[in-house]
């Protein structure tokens, strides 16, 4: 696989598709300029079957946990990590972020996760991997060069209403000494605007907390009460809003959705798929 095997959604090439011991991933040229270990995962790759073909990353879709187990350790080799030194989000479309470090790993892979309700990752140890979860949401990828911080954020519609990236940002400024222009970020592959269509109620959600100007960024109107909605720019807004800088961001060109061959769409899929995980670790 290589980048030419995807449907792009724009030509701006911010994403870089690797292959490793015949695992693809998907990474982003200013983590990779940093030589952080990254990834977000694809279809491909894995020993899992059917609708879950193959690297499903979920224990909880029905996959049997031997072959869930056997395509974390086949991601982990091709990224760069292990399976024991994962800490796992527990995703319920909120806006809590989690503080993890080295007494963490293994929570929610090898041991049980002892927290719930958790949407982003935060950590400034070597040797922790943080990973979070994705069929069309958003995964938010964050690294501080200068303090050695990185942080991972699932954000949904709700997550991006509740702009959990910059509550992220917030945090990495207040609790580890992060300064927001050094911090580097990656919106990933989810939903593109194309295909995500929504109602009025959740338009009347962004409303609540976007400005009129801001909403005709990430809204077309339909009629009908029906809106497409772009939650890459969405995000986008969000971050530069936190602080973080454009020449210090990349935003996917690639839509789950449109590539549902090749990346887990719910919407695609109508339900009947595995999970995507994306991956960070600070030096």
């Amino acid at each position: 696989m290589d980048k030419s095997d995807f449907k792009l959604s724009n030509n701006n090439f911010s994403t870089l598709v690797k292959n490793k011991n015949n695992v693809p991933y998907i990474a982003f040229p200013k983590l990779d300029e940093l030589n952080v270990m990254h990834g977000f995962s694809t279809r491909e790759g894995g020993v899992s079957r059917n609708h879950l073909s193959s690297m499903n990353l979920s224990f909880s879709r029905g996959d049997s946990p031997l072959n869930v187990h056997e395509n974390f350790k086949r991601i982990g080799s091709a990224i760069g990590f292990t399976p024991e030194q994962l800490v796992f989000s527990d995703q319920q479309h909120q806006t809590i972020i989690r503080k993890v470090t080295k007494e963490d790993m293994g929570k929610g892979i090898t041991r049980k996760r002892d927290y719930d309700c958790i949407d982003g990752l935060v950590t400034n140890e070597a040797g922790v991997v943080l990973a979070t979860f994705f069929a069309d949401c958003v995964p938010l990828f964050f690294y501080d060069p200068k303090e050695n911080v990185a942080a991972l954020a699932h954000s949904g519609w709700r997550g991006t209403v509740g702009k959990i990236g910059e509550k992220m940002v917030r945090l990495m400024e207040s609790d580890y000494g992060s300064m927001n222009y050094n911090i580097v970020a990656a919106i990933g592959p989810s939903i593109c605007k194309d295909c995500y269509e929504v109602s009025r109620d959740v338009y009347d959600e962004f409303a609540d907390a976007f400005s009129k100007e801001e909403l005709l960024e990430f809204f077309e109107d339909k009629g009908n009460g029906k809106y497409q909605l772009d939650l890459w720019k969405a995000n986008e807004l969000i971050l530069l809003n936190a602080g973080i800088q454009t020449k210090n961001m990349d935003v996917t060109d690639i839509c789950t959705c449109c590539n549902s061959k090749l990346l887990f769409s719910h919407r695609a899929s109508r339900g009947m798929r595995g999970n995507l995980a994306a991956f960070i670790a600070c030096k």
